[in-house]
């Protein structure tokens, strides 16, 4: 056996080859499935969807008696779905079974591609050197963050126990300047417990000073902690990155002069959460918006931009910008980001036009290929720019705000050291999912041949 053979083990072989038999079988599942079930299943299925997807359109992108028909129709379409699924000569089992083997051969995938967790954890530990221990650690909290996170896990008593500066917002406080003042006294780690967007000013404030930043997942959702590999719900256990921890060196992103850690969105979204009612009826409000943006007579966003063929283009429904590319694709690591360390930004723009290009979208992202929607763009680049003829709206890591054309957005490599606790994963879902497409299984192959 030669060396480079030599890495690959004889149980990623097996799992290789378990992962290509249960793919196999599950692809046979479901096509005996369809040839056995009967042409009202074969024809009605495909219809149900169909009818749910353009129904669920027309509730969208309608008012009225159009809005109520579009809620008929999707109903309907569900109900038949179901109807059909279940009531079936063969009752729902192949889907079932097909599901299942889909399921196994990924986790085999995952073992035998070194992609699983714990293999995964084991890999990365590898390099991970303890941090010296700071002098005058300093946290800032708000308070308010996450339903009140900040009291509910007693956070200034931990830190104070672990030796930790805490600093608590106050209303009219200024999150920059409390963080300037804090390494004015003499704090050599910082760090924030709060959302991505208070995550991001304090970071910024930490990369200009060149300190290391603590993210300590606070907020609601923390999605920056989570491609960081740390635990949301272990809030406590977040802060042992002050005491027992490793540091690592990751990018931000700026668009004019604003930086952020996640991402920023221009378009729908964008647009909805500038509402002054957003916050209050997030449903409601977005119900009553996106009639105007997806109608008829909606006019298009003018937000004009070059694709990553060179191709301009003058509009798109959504534009996602983020800091470093997020995995979209995959279900197993969808939304989130396999590396924080690339230096290039990640853009996806898309635009649905009307209720047959909602069916073709859907279509596209059930069987994980919504590279093929002619309305999807998705690429990396360090720098992209956005031009209009008026502000644009903008949410960036979650806060809203209407910024001048052009929008610069630029990558800024290395410019973060981070410092995680020892005992973190470390790394995010995207990190260790595999999608079965023509490149994994030509992986899955070469691991059977013995090559890497």
């Amino acid at each position: 056996m030669s060396e480079r053979a030599a890495h690959i083990t004889a149980s990623r072989r097996v799992s290789a080859v378990l992962a290509i038999l249960l793919l196999v079988a599950a692809v046979v599942t479901a096509v005996l499935s369809v040839v056995t079930a009967g042409a009202a299943v074969v024809v009605g299925l495909p219809l149900s969807v169909i009818a749910l997807v353009v129904g669920l359109w027309y509730v969208v992108s309608r008012r009225g008696t159009p809005r109520l028909v579009g809620a008929i129709v999707a109903s309907v379409g569900l109900v038949a779905f179901i109807v059909l699924t279940f009531t079936s000569p063969h009752k729902g089992v192949p889907v079932a079974v097909t599901l299942a083997l889909t399921l196994l051969s990924g986790l085999f995938a995952r073992h035998a591609l070194r992609r699983d967790p714990r293999t995964f954890a084991t890999t990365v530990a590898v390099d991970r050197q303890a941090a010296p221990r700071p002098s005058h650690p300093v946290l800032l909290m708000n308070p308010k963050s996450g339903g009140g996170k900040v009291e509910k896990f007693a956070l200034v008593d931990e830190c104070r126990k672990r030796g930790i500066e805490a600093v608590v917002l106050k209303l009219g406080d200024d999150l920059l300047a409390l963080a300037e003042a804090a390494i004015d006294r003499g704090a050599d780690v910082i760090g924030m417990a709060g959302g991505d967007g208070s995550q991001a000013l304090v970071a910024t404030v930490a990369s200009r000073r060149g300190i290391p930043h603590v993210c300590i997942p606070a907020g609601t959702r923390n999605h920056f902690a989570l491609d960081l590999g740390l635990d949301r719900s272990d809030v406590v256990g977040a802060l042992d990155a002050f005491v027992d921890g490793y540091e690592r060196t990751i990018d931000l992103a700026t668009v004019s002069g604003h930086v952020f850690v996640n991402n920023a969105s221009l378009g729908l979204y964008a647009k909805i959460v500038q509402s002054d009612d957003y916050r209050d009826a997030k449903m409601q409000t977005a119900a009553a918006m996106l009639p105007d943006m997806l109608g008829p007579d909606a006019k298009p966003f003018d937000l004009r931009f070059t694709g990553p063929d060179g191709e301009a283009h003058p509009s798109a429904h959504l534009i996602l910008v983020s800091n470093n590319p997020y995995q979209l694709e995959h279900a197993g690591g969808r939304g989130t980001r396999e590396r924080l360390d690339t230096g290039t930004l990640g853009i996806v723009a898309t635009r649905i036009a009307d209720a047959t290009q909602a069916v073709a979208f859907v279509a596209a992202q059930a069987a994980g290929q919504l590279r093929t929607f002619p309305g999807w763009m998705a690429w990396s680049t360090p720098r992209f720019e956005v031009a209009s003829g008026a502000p644009v709206e903008i949410g960036i890591d979650g806060e809203s705000m209407k910024l001048d054309p052009p929008l610069v957005f630029e990558s800024m490599p290395g410019a973060l050291r981070v410092r995680i606790p020892m005992h973190a994963a470390g790394f995010a879902p995207a990190s260790t999912s595999v999608s079965l497409t023509g490149d994994t299984i030509g992986a899955l192959l070469r691991t059977v041949a013995g090559r890497p």
